[in-house]
């Protein structure tokens, strides 16, 4: 099995919080009738949330982002998945604790908008 996969088999049995909350809210709704995977290998990155189809990504971010080293390697990754033309979106874990309905509503404009 290729490392990526088996990876993305162990990010996904260990959710964070934020990512497990996010999770029911996308899982659930299945959200607005697309589909959508959690912690999907692309190339040499694992992303946390994918709608393939609408070509969104959706990343749930904690404070270890906030480094100069971590923020070079978001730009680097956001960059190569937005070549793929994939659009990346970023939450903090502080969104999804304290924001969720402010989450919700620009997830909702987002994926109304894309085609």
């Amino acid at each position: 099995m290729k490392p990526n996969l088996e990876k993305a088999r162990e990010l996904r049995k260990n959710l964070t919080p934020q990512e497990r909350k996010m999770w029911q809210l996308l899982r659930n709704h299945g959200f607005l009738g697309y589909e959508i995977r959690r912690q999907y290998p692309i190339g040499c990155y694992i992303v946390d949330f994918i709608c393939r189809s609408k070509k969104i990504i959706i990343e749930i971010d904690g404070g270890q982002h906030n480094s100069e080293k971590n923020a070079e390697y978001d730009k680097k990754r956001t960059e190569y998945l937005n070549s793929l033309g994939y659009q990346v979106i970023r939450f903090w874990n502080n969104d999804i604790d304290n924001k969720f309905d402010d989450v919700y509503n620009e997830l909702l404009r987002i994926f109304s908008m894309k085609p």
